[in-house]
């Protein structure tokens, strides 16, 4: 019974975040890379099915691909991360956000994710 809830509930999360990685190709402000590759770490310890359409996806598998193989990101997808999520934080550390404990916790994370993001291997041609 445990074990069927807890299948549920990573099927039910890599649902949402593949739905909110099809917005992020969208909406510059989301991100599609990282909940794509939530979906696959949910979908591959809850569902084989699941976890085979969204590698094999035609538009979506490719995304995830070469980082879960290990062969890092383009230049341009890192480029443009990380000035969508700069540009994004300063509009919304500007005119958006009023407290200023809010305004430091979202810097701290921009900062976190910007360093993760320059870490990343890039892809060779």
């Amino acid at each position: 019974m445990k074990a069927q809830v807890i299948r549920t509930i990573l099927i039910a999360a890599g649902l949402f975040s593949t739905g909110l990685g099809v917005l992020g190709i969208f909406l510059p402000v989301l991100p599609t890379v990282p909940f794509l590759l939530l979906a696959a770490a949910c979908f591959a310890r809850s569902s084989e099915r699941f976890h085979s359409w969204l590698i094999g996806h035609p538009w979506l598998g490719p995304m995830i691909c070469d980082y879960l193989d290990g062969q890092g990101i383009p230049l341009r997808a890192k480029i443009t991360a990380i000035s969508l999520i700069w540009i994004s934080i300063t509009i919304s550390v500007l005119f958006l956000i009023p407290l200023l404990w809010v305004k430091v916790l979202v810097i701290g994370i921009a900062l976190c994710v910007t360093l993760y993001l320059l870490r990343l291997p890039l892809r060779e041609k």
